[in-house]
């Protein structure tokens, strides 16, 4: 009861008027996604877990709406942080009796989130509750325990309620389902074990997809048994289905992570002699690759490559490739990066920012040290203490 009387979880009916915390200066009612918009800037900062709920409660969250289902994943996350589980289990579990929400989709979500704060044993209890509740099982709601099992890396699980729950609960599987235990045997270093899997769909008659077979290559990959690679790649050829731009992607993706760069730089070239076209997932695979591997040149070429084609970098591409100059102390072409990233509103980390600003004094580039603290200060006012060190020590 101490839990209780610290946090003071409260029913989801009172006569306490939430909404006060989404519009506290305003007297004009907020539409549903303007609730959900407040809520979700409010929740990307607070940390109280009381808060927290009060906010989620505040906006009506259900998971019919996109954004809605983005607010409460940051929910889960900043209470899984804290460890507030029993927070997040009477949050949940209030919220199954709002008559709107006793529905597939919204008990098939509330596993996801269970899984998301690693609660699985909530998650299945959550599932065995649909039939007492009146609530039919579906293949969305058996998709959605092995997503929960997956996200919290219970593998075993995963490989449990597959063998299972389908008997059980008379629900067959589908391609969903088909993938999700692959990706888990991929992701727990049994990848062969996926050729089983897809024995026995095709046996069901479910076809293999991109999906199907781009998660059993980066988890060949991530145990480095590249006689598999070619294998898959032949089932896919005997299959009919191309290599598309995403099995590209992923190959490349997995090269750059065991820090075979020079390997996907070979492929993208293959790639490209294909006359198939490279986008920004497939540029930031091989900067972030070469970034890491410290081969500053090559990554500036593949930037300046990008751009040169009319592949604009996003935001995560210029952040990755500014903070990798700085790493190989390239801090002149870092600024010119971070000038254009911050142009469009794009600012990196504050640990970033700060790699950069010691670099350019270390360069003597004081000034425009200076100007980026300022303008990191301007967009950020709440974090303007955490240059006050810096600016000290900043040469006059």
């Amino acid at each position: 009861m101490a839990f209780f009387s610290r946090f003071r979880i409260k029913p989801l009916f009172t006569n306490r008027h939430f909404s006060s915390i989404l519009n506290p200066d305003s007297t004009t009612p907020l539409t549903s996604k303007q609730k959900t918009r407040t809520a979700l800037t409010l929740l990307k900062s607070e940390k109280n877990p009381e808060k927290i709920l009060d906010i989620c409660r505040a906006a009506s969250l259900t998971p019919e709406f996109h954004l809605d289902r983005i607010a409460f994943s940051v929910a889960i996350q900043s209470l899984t942080k804290t460890q507030s589980f029993e927070c997040i289990r009477s949050f949940l579990e209030e919220l199954k009796t709002r008559p709107d929400l006793k529905n597939d989709r919204f008990f098939s979500h509330s596993m996801i989130l269970y899984g998301q704060a690693g609660m699985i044993d909530n998650a299945i209890k959550t599932f065995r509750e649909m039939r007492e509740m009146g609530i039919p099982h579906s293949k969305n709601s058996l998709n959605a325990l092995l997503h929960a099992c997956l996200i919290a890396k219970k593998y075993k699980e995963v490989n449990r309620i597959f063998t299972d729950f389908p008997n059980d609960y008379e629900i067959g599987p589908n391609l969903d389902t088909y993938n999700i235990v692959i990706k888990a045997y991929c992701e727990s270093g049994s990848s062969s074990s996926a050729y089983s899997v897809v024995d026995e769909m095709e046996r069901k008659g479910y076809v293999p997809n991109a999906t199907t077979f781009g998660t059993m290559l980066a988890g060949f990959y991530s145990e480095e048994k590249y006689e598999d690679v070619g294998k898959v790649l032949e089932m896919m050829e005997k299959r009919g289905r191309r290599v598309s731009l995403s099995i590209y992607n992923i190959r490349i993706q997995s090269l750059c992570k065991l820090k075979k760069s020079t390997e996907a730089k070979a492929l993208f070239d293959g790639m490209m002699s294909t006359g198939m076209k490279p986008n920004i997932v497939t540029y930031y695979h091989l900067i972030y690759g070469f970034g890491k591997e410290g081969n500053v040149d090559e990554m500036k070429n593949l930037f300046n490559d990008m751009r040169r084609r009319g592949c604009e970098p996003d935001s995560n591409c210029y952040f990755t490739f500014i903070y990798y100059l700085c790493q190989g102390g390239d801090f002149e072409t870092a600024l010119r990066a971070c000038k254009h990233s911050i142009s469009k509103e794009w600012f990196p980390n504050f640990s970033t920012m700060k790699i950069l600003v010691d670099g350019l004094v270390s360069i003597s580039k004081v000034e425009e040290a200076r100007e980026l603290i300022g303008k990191a200060k301007e967009r950020f006012p709440k974090n303007a203490d955490l240059w006050a060190e810096t600016e000290e020590k900043l040469p006059q």
